[in-house]
């Protein structure tokens, strides 16, 4: 019996593929338009989307496949945009999952779930009250409500996992350039921010998902995931630094000045990410499956470093 994942040709699909294919467990990646020896073409994930043939034979799904945040937004109506792939086209998946005899379905949530930001040393838990903020959040608290929904008519075994920012070979977006700022040696006027962050490993996520694609105690439960170590952002870059065995240039600025000149420049999000704090607890997900992360922050990030994006550009 296969595990069939969903964007499998994803940041996080394509690795957890290699993980399953390295353990000897069938796999099957789904993706648009499929690429690869025993991948399937499924086309555009939606309420129309026909999965018969990708869940032939299938034990398990893991759902990495979503509409995620975009640069530069072209929907008009993006709650629609987020709503007709993250919520319809799960729902989709999750009643023909069940009607093809599938035991389990593992989804890809996010944090921001729960909401953007924490105070510090008062992290998020599995079981805090939804305070999704954006549309991308909102139509994942909707898509998670959506399978609990066929959970309940079909007997499907749905497990949720909500990561943080997740880093590792292939990372893009504002984490790849942080990464490159620190390699070519820019100053970085952060010295004197004192947040608190998680992250986590793309290693550390994809163990994490195949541990829940069997355990027994992780059906119909939600997971909060990370490395098990919160850093700050002087921290984060410093460990950067190291990865890259260069020097971190860190400057003494007021993060209430940073933040100003963000709102002044239309960078608020971006600074809010670089000077605010979001940490998770993760003592249940250790707690119910016996779990830690098996990777340390300093090797994930060499690995990033290793396999990042653009590499000697």
């Amino acid at each position: 019996m296969s595990v069939l994942v969903t964007g499998g040709n994803g940041f996080v699909g394509s690795a957890l593929v290699a993980a399953l294919a390295r353990l000897g467990r069938p796999v099957r990646p789904a993706m648009r338009a499929a690429s690869g020896a025993g991948a399937v073409a499924v086309g555009a994930i939606g309420p129309a989307t026909d999965w018969a043939a990708a869940l032939a034979g299938v034990e398990c799904v893991v759902h990495a496949a979503a509409r995620v945040h975009v640069l530069q937004e072209a929907a008009a109506d993006p709650l629609a945009a987020f709503r007709e792939v993250n919520v319809a086209g799960t729902r989709r998946l999750a009643e023909q999952a069940a009607a093809a005899g599938v035991r389990r379905l593992v989804y890809l949530s996010s944090v921001k779930v729960h909401g953007e930001r924490t105070a510090p040393g008062s992290p998020f838990a599995a079981d805090d009250p939804p305070a999704p903020e954006d549309a991308y959040a909102l139509s994942k608290w909707e898509a998670e409500q959506a399978l609990a929904q066929v959970a309940a008519a079909t007997g499907l075994e749905v497990v949720v996992v909500r990561p943080p920012l997740v880093y590792g070979p292939g990372v893009g977006g504002n984490l790849l350039r942080l990464l490159r700022l620190v390699e070519r040696g820019w100053p970085l006027p952060l010295a004197l921010v004192e947040n608190r962050r998680s992250l986590v490993g793309l290693d550390n996520l994809i163990d994490l998902l195949i541990t829940c694609l069997d355990h027994p105690a992780a059906a119909g439960k939600a997971f909060l995931v990370s490395d098990g170590v919160d850093l700050s952002t002087p921290e984060l870059i410093r460990k950067m630094a190291a990865a890259l065995g260069r020097r971190a240039r860190l400057l003494p600025a007021p993060p209430a000045l940073l933040r100003l000149a963000a709102r002044l420049l239309g960078r608020a999000a971006e600074a809010d990410r670089l000077l605010g704090s979001l940490q998770v607890d993760i003592a249940a997900t250790r707690r119910l499956l016996g779990w830690s992360p098996p990777l340390a922050v300093e090797e994930g990030l060499r690995r990033t470093v290793r396999g990042r994006a653009g590499h000697g550009a």
